[in-house]
Order: structure tokens, then C-alpha cells, then sequence
């Protein structure tokens, strides 16, 4: 498995991705890695309810692959990817000559609410020592605000054998973007294997 996600997740020049995505796990087959240099042909497959969202998040992927990857929009229609006909989609995985399989798939979305308190400030001094000091408090009230959390998982497969070589989650807060959101989850991924070492 040698250049699947080096340019599929690879934006490790273009510096730090924004605050909203984080990893939140990772699990990585024991010795697998990525080296560069390798040739090779990933099929890049998004699970989304949205045809149109499939479409955006595999071909912002797939510019990272630098013509080694393919939209599985192409070749894999929404009703065969419906029927999860293993047989049939592992016939166009051998027939079109792939070593790797990338899938991007949302896992959750999760609603979470804080309270942030309200705060007291004092300001002494002022006309008079005791009309002063009970003018001068300022207050601020609390407030509760919602998030919105999407957890994406992004997982790694070789072609031959068939397994996982590395999956990874990651927390996405409040995207208000599509291809910003997808662009931050592949920064964010392909840094956290380098880290790993499964990126070289």
C-alpha cells in the first residue's frame, strides 16, 4: 500500500488545517504504511445519503490522489452501492485494476448544548465611598449556545488481500461548508499518519 493517501489525504505542505476538525481515534494495521513513489489505483468511495454531496466530497479527494484515484460515482451507481453486492462491485475493483479502496463516511452527527455563565465586574471608586462602590458592578448574563458535531470515519482498504490497513475519526463542528469540511478532514487525517508513521 504505498501512495494511496501520500497525495489522498495530502496536503501536509499546505500547513495547519482549521480548529472545527480534530481525530478523535485511529487504528492502524501493525507495519502497514504508505510510501512515496509507489504507482498505484485507488478507487475513492463517499457514503452520503446526498448524490450530489457524494459527487463534491469525491472529487475534492480524488485532486489529492494527482491521477492515481478514481470517483467511485463513475463506475459504482447509488443503486448498486445500495444492494451492497460484494461480489459485483469486488468484479469492477479487479476488472478496473485497483490496489486501494478509500471510504469517507459520515458515523454520527451529535447535538451538544453548554452553558457559559454570565460574570460580575467591579469597577471601585467613583462620586462617593458607598454610592460608588454599588454603581460601579457591570453584569453580563449567562447564555446556552448548540453545536452541532459530525463525526466522519475514513478508512483504508488494500485491494489484495482484501482488509483495513487504517481507519481514523474525526469531529467536525458546526461545518458550514461542504468542500471546506472535506478539505479540513483530509488535512487533518493525512497529518495524524504521518505522526503515525502509516504515511512516509
Amino acid at each position: 500500500m504505498k501512495n494511496l493517501v501520500l497525495s489522498v489525504l495530502v496536503s501536509l505542505t499546505l500547513g495547519s488545517c482549521g480548529p472545527s476538525t480534530k481525530i478523535v481515534k485511529t487504528w492502524m494495521e501493525p507495519g502497514a504504511s504508505i510510501t512515496q513513489g509507489s504507482t498505484n489505483k485507488s478507487l475513492v468511495i463517499a457514503i452520503v445519503k446526498d448524490e450530489s454531496s457524494r459527487r463534491v466530497i469525491e472529487d475534492q479527494l480524488v485532486k489529492r490522489l494527482k491521477g492515481v484515484g478514481v470517483t467511485s460515482y463513475t463506475m459504482l451507481t447509488p443503486d448498486l452501492l445500495k444492494e451492497k453486492n460484494e461480489a459485483t462491485i469486488k468484479q469492477k475493483l479487479e476488472g478496473g485494476q485497483f490496489t486501494h479502496v478509500l471510504v469517507m463516511r459520515l458515523g454520527n452527527v451529535e447535538t451538544e448544548t453548554t452553558f457559559t455563565p454570565g460574570t460580575t465586574t467591579a469597577y471601585y471608586g467613583g462620586y462617593g465611598r458607598y454610592y460608588g462602590y454599588g454603581a460601579s458592578f457591570y453584569s453580563t448574563a449567562g447564555y446556552y449556545s448548540t453545536d452541532k458535531n459530525y463525526f466522519v470515519e475514513t478508512i483504508v482498504y488494500t485491494i489484495n488481500p482484501d482488509k483495513v490497513v487504517w481507519t481514523g475519526t474525526t469531529k467536525t463542528v458546526n461545518p458550514s461548508n461542504l468542500d471546506k469540511a472535506v478539505n479540513e478532514i483530509a488535512d487533518v487525517v493525512s497529518d495524524k499518519m504521518k505522526k503515525e508513521g502509516f504515511l512516509k
